[in-house]
């Protein structure tokens, strides 16, 4: 069955796949365009964009910056997880920091969660 989404989202999410974030465009183009299991850039679920999401493994991949980390963006990021999980979706965040600084390591971590997802 098909996520529900938002349609007037589909020109944000449009936007926003054409104007990624370096790190975002980092981890699009150098792990997740060609993974073996098929992931999708800025998905719209619910009435949330999702920054990358895989069907098969049920994955959203958040990628968080500096905005997320103050008070009222901890507590938008904690209700919009608990909404992505009502539909059964596991979601994991990295920081752009952790992009830059430690790429292998969150390829290696996501390429973990998908592959104990699908087993």
């Amino acid at each position: 069955m098909p996520l529900p989404y938002n349609r007037k989202n589909k020109q944000l999410a449009k936007h926003l796949r054409k104007n990624q974030t370096r790190q975002e465009n980092h981890l699009w183009y150098d792990f997740l365009r060609d993974y073996p299991v098929k992931f999708y850039r800025q998905k719209m679920i619910d009435n949330y964009i999702a920054d990358f999401y895989c069907h098969r493994a049920k994955l959203v991949i958040e990628i968080d910056g500096v905005q997320h980390t103050t008070d009222g963006g901890i507590a938008r990021d904690e209700y919009r997880t608990e909404v992505l999980e009502n539909y059964g979706l596991k979601v994991i965040r990295f920081s752009n920091k952790s992009i830059d600084r430690d790429f292998s390591r969150v390829c290696a971590f996501i390429d973990h969660v998908v592959q104990e997802s699908i087993k």
